[in-house]
Formats: structure tokens, sequence, C-alpha cells
């Protein structure tokens, strides 16, 4: 753990490396008991500079040996672990710790702490130097340097090859109503109702083991959804389903459902729940596609209006499987377990003819949990509206979006700087910026690079009219006999990764 320093995460220090280095602090404290919990060694390396030290003629005085500066934060205190002393951005360097990793022998190092693009970084390139995985927890690094930040982990991740380990989506458990036309068979390909037909009538169940593939890799979604129906169909005491989990990342034709039971319970539902598997792994890998390239930053799903009102909750739902961290409908919300986000549509700017007295009449008469988040691009330069707004609100105002149309040129990363630039000095430092318009992972990826000091991403058709990911079912087992069509390899496909669920 890299320098988790009063010096670095204490507001009046040199260094204080701002709001975004203390946010990490909560994760670094969970990572450190799930780690202590396996009797991970925990090493705090540590800036112990000489009053002296050449450093000081590139950055002020710091962290100087017996100072407060140079404590670990109290948030760690209660946390064992051995403090290795470091006078360089190196870990390594006229320290001890490579002689400790030695006798340990880890099979993984993981790194933490700040700044990512300097100490961070210098630890992962000795640690690789020296053979070790790395994996790095980016909710577990942090920098003054946003930029800086985001580049040293894309360099950690694709030049020196370290795993970055995402923050785990916590995956709801939804409700799902399975529709009588599923269970009728009106929604199959009719050829699996008349199989099922033409075995029961010729007397003829065996138990039959059937296993679905992906076409390509992505996140499993849906799983959920085809759990609650096979719970309906199968016989509880005759019957196995083994699956990957909800959220679950896949490689191509791994297998990612495994059902064993007799044929007649589940031969008709084949249509049915490759297509739930791929449209919702389709949605959910969109979406954390849009994640990962926001490097930390939310992302919610506004894609709802490119999709049939039937499909629209599973489709925002699908999106906070992938990440997002919240989606606009209400019929979403509820199966991801959360509430609806929404600003204020331009429908509602025009009518009341001025966006500040349109927010003011949202602030009147919507509860006090609904954030207030004003889109400020209908009439007057998004600046201007910004701070109009703004100052109309008086301090309630918690956020505004940017939707430039492209007639007008989109939301570029210097609108963004120059909104925050006039928020800030007005006054306003936290009135978050949320961006729409147009958004994909390449126009994530843009706004990242360029430093725009964006608060929230709000992706539409990316996710929504994501292609879905074709899944195979494929029997390979009828009573007991391994078994497989041509192209195929007959029995059971081993995947430890596999979890019985029912």
């Amino acid at each position: 753990m890299s320098d988790m320093l009063r010096g670095f995460l204490e507001e009046g220090y040199p260094l204080y490396c701002g709001a975004d280095a203390r946010s990490i602090i909560p994760n670094v404290r969970k990572l450190l008991e799930r780690e202590l919990e396996q009797n991970s060694k925990i090493f705090y390396l540590c800036d112990h500079h000489a009053p002296d030290d050449p450093e000081f003629r590139m950055f002020p005085p710091h962290c100087v040996e017996g100072t407060r500066e140079a404590e670990i934060i109290p948030e760690l205190s209660p946390y064992p672990g051995e403090i290795i002393p470091k006078r360089t951005f190196s870990s390594f360097y006229n320290t001890s710790l490579e002689e400790k990793l030695e006798a340990l022998k880890p099979e993984t190092v993981i790194i933490c702490g700040v700044c990512t693009h300097i100490c961070v970084l210098h630890a992962v390139i000795d640690t690789r130097n020296r053979g070790y995985e790395v994996e790095v927890p980016v909710n577990c690094v942090a920098s003054f340097d946003s930029k800086a930040h985001f580049w040293a982990l894309d360099y950690m991740e694709k030049v020196l090859g370290a795993r970055l380990a995402k923050p785990r989506v916590n995956v709801p458990e939804p409700h799902f109503e399975i529709p009588d036309l599923w269970l009728s068979g009106e929604t199959a390909d009719v050829y699996f109702p008349r199989t099922v037909e033409i075995l029961k009538k010729e007397g003829i169940n065996p138990i039959a083991t059937m296993e679905v593939f992906p076409r390509r890799a992505g996140i499993l979604c849906g799983i959920e959804e085809v759990k609650t129906l096979l719970e309906k169909v199968l016989p509880e005491d005759n019957s196995e389903v083994w699956t990957l989990a909800e959220g679950e990342s896949f490689a191509k034709k791994e297998v990612a459902l495994r059902i064993k039971a007799p044929y007649q319970s589940y031969g008709a539902y084949e249509t049915t729940y490759l297509g739930i598997l791929a449209h919702c792994s389709g949605w959910a890998a969109a979406a954390r596609e849009c994640v990962d390239a926001a490097q930390g930053i939310p992302v919610i799903s506004f894609g709802a209006r490119h999709v049939h009102p039937s499909v629209v909750g599973v489709m925002e739902y699908s999106a906070t499987v992938g990440g997002c961290t919240g989606c606009a409908t209400t019929v979403g919300a509820k199966l991801a377990g959360m509430k609806p986000i929404g600003t204020i549509p331009h429908a509602l700017i025009i009518i009341i003819d001025s966006t500040a007295q349109a927010t003011l009449a949202f602030d009147k008469h919507m509860p006090p949990e609904v954030p207030r988040i004003a889109l400020v691009d209908t009439f007057e330069d998004e600046v201007r509206e910004s701070v109009a707004v703004a100052k109309a609100m008086k301090g309630k105002l918690q956020g505004v979006r940017l939707d430039t149309p492209s007639e007008r040129g989109r939301v570029t990363a210097d609108l963004v700087k120059e909104v925050r630039a006039w928020l800030d000095l007005e006054g306003f430092k936290e009135v978050k910026i949320v961006v729409s318009g147009g958004l994909n992972p390449e126009r994530i990826r843009y706004f990242i690079s360029e430093g725009a000091p964006v608060d929230i991403f709000a992706v539409g058709s990316y996710i929504s009219d994501a292609q879905p990911i074709d899944f195979t079912a494929d029997l390979h087992e009828v009573e007991g006999k391994p078994i497989a069509k041509r192209g195929r390899m007959p029995g059971i496909t081993p995947n430890p990764r596999l979890k019985r669920v029912m």
C-alpha cells in the first residue's frame, strides 16, 4: 500500500491530494479487511524523507521522518501491517520490500494507494519487473490529477500487464413475472412444443442434459429470469441447474448454463431462455464497455426511448448488471432495486419559456429525494444557463446536464471545462456536470483523455441498440450416455466456474 499518509490525505498539508483521494479510504479499508481475513501480508510503503531530501527540489517539503505528516492516516491505523519507509517514488529502491517478497513468494501482489501516476505506478513497474503478478483495485487508487490518474491506469494494464480489478457490481435479486404466453409455448419456435408433444405421445421422457454457451465473450445477464422460468417448469426432485452468476463475465463458447432434467419438462422453452440470455447479455456487455471506458465515473442508462416498452424494464435492468449506477424508467429501476434517475426535459423548459423558471417549478413540486439536475442547453449558451439556474436555485441545484445537439456541435471537452470553470468562479463548486447525447465508449474515452471534469455520463442508444450475444443450446447427455450432434464433443463440458443453483 502506497503513501496512505496524513501528508497526502488530510487538508492543510502542501501535497494534500484532495477529495478524490479521500474517497478511496472506505474502499481501502474493505480491501484490508478482506485480505486480512485471508491471512494476506500487508505492507505500508510510506514516504519518510530527510529534512534536506533531494526530492524537495521538485516538490514542497513533505512527510519528513518523525513528523505528524508522515503518519499513516488514523482510518487505517486499526489494520495491522508492516511499515516500510521509502525516500523515493520507488517502493523497492533502498527498501526491504524485495527481500520480504522473495521470502513470501506471493501469487499476486495487490497495489493500492496514492498517487496513481507517481508512487503507485512506480510500484507496479518495479513489481512487474521482478516477475510478480500485479492487481490494482481501481477504486483503491487516486491522484490529485485525474487525467494522469486515468493515463496511469491504462498504462499499467496495456503496457505493464497488471490486472485492473473493477468494483464488483452488486446484482440485485429482481422479481420476474413469467407470462402465460411463455409457459404455453406460444413464444417458442414451434418445433419445440411439437417435439414435446410427440415425445409425450410416444411415452419417451429421458433425463437429458442441455448445455448453453455464447458465440462471443460478454457479461452474463438474464440468468435470474431464466432461473425463475425453470423453477416453474422443472420437477423439484429430479432436476439440476448449474450456471454462471448474473453479471459474471464469460468467454466465447464457455458453458454458462447446464440443465439436467426430464426433457419434456424444459424442451419447449429453449427459444425462451436463449432469447433472454442473448438480449440481456448484449445490453449488459455494452453497458460494461461504457463503464470500463468511464474509469470510475458513474454511467447511467438513458436508452428507454429506443426500445419497445415491453422490454424497457429488462433492458435497463441489464444495463445496471453491466455496471450502470442508475436508469431512467420506473420499471427498470424496480427490477434493479433502485430509484429512477431523471433530469428535466426540453418540453417543460419550452412550455414554461425559461430554464430557470422550469427548474424552480421542478424544485417546488418534486419530492426532496429527487435530484435537482437542470438541462441547460435549451435557449441560451450552456455556460450562461448553468450559472443562471444555479443562482436562481440559491444553493439547491445539484447538477446540470449538457446535451448539446449535433446541429450545434455536440458537447465537447472544452465546453465541459468552461461550464465547470464558470460554476466554480460563481461559487457553485458543488454543482455536478452530467453529459449526454450520442455517448459511446469512444466518446467517453475522449472526455477522459481530455481531462474534462464530467461527473456522470448518461448513455442511451449505445446500450439499448446493442447487438444480442447469440447463445446456443446442445444436448450432451441422455440417460447418462454422452452424446452430441456432429461438430460438438459428446458428454458434459467441464466448467469449474459453474455453480449449482437448483
